[in-house]
């Protein structure tokens, strides 16, 4: 291991709290065994002092590195920034917020070792999360499952380890609405797991809002999967099935012509507005990916 260089990837958004701890402990981790690493920070357009603390921290260990971003991009879009200048034979994504304990990095370094190219981490609880969070993340990696057309592991997140194979697909893979589990998954290679319990924020507040995270599984359902719209094709089916035996037993007892057509008017205007929207989303994405323009853009560098 000596001889091989692991790149750690950190977004960091609005958390001036936990740098330092956060550095401390992933620098921990990395001297106890020996590493050879590049820290590598995103400040994803931090109204904070982030970027400021975490010059401090490039200050006094030039492995550390900052990636200064003009504006707020996004979680996945840091992350991916991050991933396109890491240098390293494996490269580990981990959260800032430190509920992503960093002492697992050696466990996915073993498993690494092993043969395995991605080794991704995954909850088996997930500490000082409300009830809604819980049911909402349970309900939808279930949702997600059904509907990809790709196996993407339950509970699981963008904590993981990848080897420089995988990284060099990922950086060829240009979409603009990034899912990085999703995206990882599709690659394949050999990929396993490393369970733990997630801890509960240190500091601060969870920057996945309600409309992040819904944004974020929309994200996965458009990006890796037809089932939408196959699913629009049979309710089309359905409904006509289910509407022509409607009329026929309407006309067969002679019931009110007038309320029968009106509410198979209502019903089809409903499924129309739904189909189109659906199919809208998916031209949105053509839009997003036509207009070619960069993920990201770069204020700063520091370190490089």
């Amino acid at each position: 291991m000596k001889d091989k260089l692991i790149s750690i990837v950190i977004p960091m958004y609005s958390e001036e709290n936990l740098i330092h701890e956060c550095y401390r402990r992933v620098k921990q981790v990395v001297e106890n065994n020996k590493l050879n690493y590049e820290m590598i920070f995103i400040n994803d357009g931090s109204k904070d002092k982030t970027l400021e603390k975490l010059k401090e921290v490039c200050n006094i260990d030039k492995n550390c590195k900052v990636i200064d971003f003009s504006r707020n991009f996004g979680h996945q879009i840091a992350i991916t920034a991050g991933i396109n200048n890491a240098k390293g034979d494996a490269v580990v994504v981990i959260d800032g917020d430190l509920q992503d304990p960093p002492e697992l990095i050696i466990k996915m370094i073993e498993k690494w070792e092993q043969g395995y190219d991605v080794v991704y981490g995954k909850r088996t609880e997930r500490k000082g999360e409300s009830f809604f969070k819980l049911i909402t993340a349970k309900y939808f990696y279930k949702f997600l499952g059904y509907m990809s057309d790709i196996n993407i592991p339950r509970n699981t997140g963008d904590f993981r380890l990848m080897d420089r194979a995988v990284v060099e697909y990922l950086k060829n893979m240009p979409e603009k609405n990034r899912f990085i589990r999703g995206m990882v998954s599709w690659i394949g290679f050999k990929q396993t797991y490393v369970e733990f319990e997630r801890d509960k924020r240190l500091n601060g507040y969870t920057k996945y809002s309600l409309k992040k995270m819904i944004k974020l599984a929309e994200d996965g359902i458009i990006s890796f999967s037809t089932k939408p719209i196959k699913f629009i094709i049979k309710l089309g089916i359905i409904i006509e099935f289910i509407s022509s035996v409607l009329l026929i037993y309407g006309l067969i007892n002679n019931s009110d012509h007038t309320l029968i057509l009106f509410s198979m008017v209502a019903f089809f205007i409903g499924i129309q507005v739904i189909s189109l929207g659906i199919i809208g989303l998916y031209v949105s994405r053509i839009y997003e990916e036509s207009k070619d323009r960069p993920l990201y853009v770069v204020k700063e560098k520091i370190n490089f």
